[in-house]
């Protein structure tokens, strides 16, 4: 058990730092390549950067699986090991958190300010709690519940509804809350199969389903594909590899080693990293709604994590 605790928190703390640089490097693409665009080419390069490994996770998989059957490994197809119903599920997954939630982050941070839209996202662990709560046997505790209230005052904070700041809209804001709803959803689905089916292979393929779809969506309404692409190619790659190859793959280690709530925590330590970096690269000013936001979502990470470790 504490071997899985640290693996979780390895992979907690990695994501955090490759995530903490996604607002700033999509800042930076929007406003050269297309919301939809930058959002299938970086998951699509990182469905590629993880295909290898997922290769090897499923022979391994077939093996174990001859190995329990009592049969030659030969004996055990890719059909036994990813039969219809898990593809389908997969198919689900990536349209959820791919298609629909990226795509809505992706249009959010083009709307709101990267020191903004970065937090509001944080937020979706809040909604993590209560999916895994009504669909999962992850129940909500006292600390988790309140934990959730000290969150949504986070997220009022940092929406600041009474006066939004100067690079925010309200359409941004609304985007990046949708978005972070989404997500929540997503990683519930993909705690569901994650143990089973493995991290490589369900991130992989949820990946190359939801890019799928998000083809079809370009193609339909006439959106460039590959257009602008040798002219940003570092940007491109910078968020395919390392934002949401590494950064995806290490979510969701912490979210196997750990359970949905956990290992979203990523999106607790992130506000602490993601606006400095805004500030120092996108030279945005953080304001003091700002501040306190990031202060309770860092008090609610605490009590999470406190409640995870009773239970260890």
């Amino acid at each position: 058990m504490k071997g899985n605790m640290k693996k979780a928190v390895v992979g907690i703390l990695v994501s955090a730092l490759m995530f903490s640089t996604m607002e700033v490097a999509l800042k930076i693409a929007g406003t050269k390549l297309d919301a939809l665009q930058m959002t299938f080419l970086r998951f699509l390069i990182g469905a590629l950067v993880l295909v290898p490994f997922a290769v090897n996770e499923t022979r391994a998989r077939m093996r174990d699986m001859a190995a329990d059957a009592a049969v030659r490994p030969g004996a055990v197809s890719l059909r036994d090991a990813l039969p219809a119903r898990d593809l389908f599920w997969l198919l689900l997954i990536g349209i959820t958190g791919i298609t629909v939630s990226m795509t809505f982050f992706q249009l959010g941070v083009e709307r709101c300010n990267a020191s903004t839209s970065a937090p509001i996202f944080c937020s979706n662990p809040l909604f993590t709690m209560v999916i895994a709560h009504l669909f999962t046997s992850e129940k909500m505790s006292r600390l988790r519940r309140i934990a959730f209230v000290i969150g949504l005052a986070a997220i009022i904070f940092m929406m600041r509804p009474w006066d939004v700041q100067e690079g925010n809209t309200v359409l941004g804001i609304v985007l990046m809350l949708a978005a972070a709803v989404i997500f929540a959803a997503y990683t519930v689905m993909g705690k569901r199969t994650i143990g089973r089916i493995g991290v490589f292979t369900q991130t992989s393929i949820s990946f190359l389903f939801g890019c799928a779809a998000l083809l079809i969506i370009l193609l339909a309404t006439g959106r460039p594909v590959l257009a602008g692409v040798p002219e940003n190619w570092f940007t491109v790659l910078y968020c395919g590899v390392m934002v949401t190859g590494v950064g995806y793959l290490f979510y969701f280690i912490g979210v196997r080693y750990s359970d949905a709530t956990t290992g979203s925590l990523t999106f607790f330590i992130k506000p602490a990293i993601a606006p400095v970096l805004a500030v120092l690269i996108l030279h945005e000013t953080v304001y003091w709604n700002t501040v306190i936001g990031i202060l309770l979502l860092l008090a609610a990470s605490g009590l999470t994590i406190y409640d995870a470790k009773r239970k260890v």
